[in-house]
């Protein structure tokens, strides 16, 4: 520890630093116009330093959080020495390292007595960034004029002053415009809450004593990485993962990655074919945040989470014009489900091979729908992505079954469904049906979480609905021996509901309506171990909750449930396992 600063004083100022990042977060929850703000929380918040450096990242989505670490820098050197007391710089171009165009993020420079000491950063998924399909979502796109609204580092706010003409320019280009300006309005009021308690921090502090703790937090991080990498042995380390074909033509894809450790450092290089005239393409941005979850997931480092723990991490994401390194006009929008979500997975099994008491199944990846329409009560435009229909199973673990409806991948946990009632409120939709889909999980000695299924059907209008996402070809990748034997189950799926049921397994934009109903099914998380050494009375428990069918329970798990009685029939059981 720095002998200038003492224990005591860290540990307040590291809590006072994670309240204000926070209230930013309570913030945005609370004031926030959209659904995908107010109720399934799709965004995050940041704190940097004057370098810029990230001092502290929130409980947030992974997506957004590793590429803000090269955004905040590609933001900060696009100005220069033209950042003022009062700005505000918006941007969402994934070629100044956004991760794509509907994760819109606010930069705030924070001064004190004159001085550049903070950044307050705010990102959030706008429900429409305008473009050719409602919520921005075009699987037709071939380039990325096609997607949607491009907003490269600009000012908002120039030395306190709102420049309303570009705020204007921004918001004509976005369909349901109130809800836009309240989200933008939001953004702008967490990143004040943020430089409030920054400033009050510096007044109690003093800047020197703040910024002496800030570089003992970073050497902290730092710390724990280094010796977590040291622990492993050196070697080249290896690792893959398949990106299916979701209705593109293209064929499945694979993403490999090659990991390096010497000593204390570590190295990641990506392979990745070369992009397509399709929106999965990442750019580098958002492929930082691929690589940096798959670290991370096999890490599992305590906090503090600031950019120390990369310091000691180097990534080469291969040459430009390839999938993970995108260059313009690549179509890109879907890259933060897909292909992010493989990457982690091929940056993950690299990792495990270096350590595999670390090993851990993959969660479900995201497969969801978006809707728009005319709202018959109002006339007016209504648009929002559903992340309720996004919500997948969290893979299991060495220890535990994987936690339901936790996913997808991408977001590791951190947003939220929404109450079911606040969604019909707001839009003019009837939700049929949301729980859990029986059989989704995959099979292990330790089972994956369940997926779920969210079904809508639209009130007096015709509802567009966009799917995106993967996970309908191949199921979520399970480890350690875990094998499934019901796959359908697994899989992600659209399903139309009225005179004839249609099932859609591409990436596809559909008309509902009135008295038809779409439903939306979410792969579960993988399994971890043989499935046959389950317990059967964790079997028969899973039978009785209604997560596994008698089918899954002979077939997969190779127990056989006397439904009578309520109980396993040990001889069969055995004699099926045997077999």
């Amino acid at each position: 520890m720095s002998t200038s600063v003492d224990p005591i004083t860290l540990a307040v100022v590291r809590g006072a630093l994670e309240t204000a990042q926070r209230e930013m977060t309570l913030t945005l929850e609370k004031t926030g116009r959209s659904s995908v703000f107010n109720l399934a929380h799709d965004y995050s918040n940041a704190l940097f330093d004057h370098f810029p450096e990230m001092i502290l990242q929130g409980q947030d989505i992974p997506i957004h959080l590793g590429s803000l670490i090269p955004a905040m820098k590609e933001v900060a050197q696009f100005f220069g020495d033209d950042i003022h007391e009062g700005d505000v710089i918006y941007h969402n171009d994934p070629a100044y390292k956004g991760s794509h165009i509907l994760d819109c993020c606010m930069y705030k420079p924070v001064f004190y007595q004159g001085e550049l000491v903070f950044w307050t950063v705010c990102k959030g998924h706008l429900t429409d960034i305008g473009g050719p399909v409602p919520a921005g979502y075009n699987p037709d796109a071939k380039e990325i004029y096609a997607e949607g609204l491009r907003i490269p580092p600009v000012k908002l706010w120039e030395k306190g002053k709102r420049r309303e003409d570009v705020v204007n320019l921004l918001l004509t280009n976005m369909r349901a415009r109130r809800d836009q300006e309240g989200d933008l309005n939001a953004q702008y009021g967490a990143c004040r809450v943020g430089e409030r308690n920054l400033i009050a921090l510096l007044d109690k502090y003093g800047v020197k004593q703040i910024q002496a703790c800030i570089a003992e937090l970073k050497n902290m991080a730092d710390r724990q990485m280094r010796s977590l990498i040291e622990a492993v042995p050196d070697g080249e380390y290896f690792g893959s993962a398949v990106l299916e074909d979701s209705g593109h033509g293209f064929g499945e894809m694979e993403i490999t990655s090659k990991v390096t450790i010497k000593g204390d450092k570590l190295h990641i290089e990506v392979q990745s074919p070369p992009q397509i005239p399709y929106f999965i393409n990442s750019y580098e941005g958002n492929s930082m945040s691929g690589v940096y979850l798959g670290l991370m997931m096999f890490a599992q480092l305590p906090p503090p989470y600031n950019e120390g723990l990369y310091r000691c991490v180097s990534v080469d994401l291969g040459r430009k014009g390839t999938l993970c390194n995108a260059q313009e006009p690549a179509p890109h929008v879907n890259c933060t489900t897909t292909p992010m979500e493989t990457l982690t997975d091929a940056v993950r099994k690299a990792l495990e091979q270096a350590a595999p008491d670390r090993v851990a199944a993959s969660w479900g990846h995201a497969s969801g729908i978006n809707i728009a329409g005319i709202d018959p009560r109002t006339g007016e435009q209504y648009v929002t992505m559903v992340l309720a229909s996004i919500i997948s199973g969290a893979g299991a673990t060495q220890v535990m079954d994987g936690w339901h409806a936790c996913g997808p991948l991408c977001c590791f946990g951190a947003l939220s469904s929404g109450d079911i009632e606040l969604l019909e409120y707001s839009y003019p939709i009837i939700i049929r049906r949301y729980g859990l889909i029986q059989d989704s999980g995959g099979a292990g000695m330790y089972r994956g979480g369940s997926g779920t299924v969210w079904e809508v059907e639209p009130i007096n209008h015709d509802m567009t609905v966009v799917a995106f996402g993967e996970g309908r070809q191949i199921p979520t990748m399970g480890a350690a021996g875990a094998e499934n034997q019901l796959i359908e189950p697994k899989l992600g799926k659209l399903v139309v509901k009225g005179e004839q049921e249609q099932v859609y397994k591409a990436n596809t934009i559909l008309t509902v309506k009135p008295g038809e109903r779409v439903a939306n099914y979410n792969p579960g998380g993988g399994g971890f171990g043989q499935p046959k050494c389950r317990p059967a009375e964790a079997v028969l428990s899973d039978y009785q909750n209604g997560l596994i069918s008698l089918e899954a329970a002979a077939q997969e798990y190779g127990v056989v449930i006397d439904v009578r009685t309520m109980s396993v029939d040990q001889q069969a059981t055995a004699t099926l396992r045997q077999q």
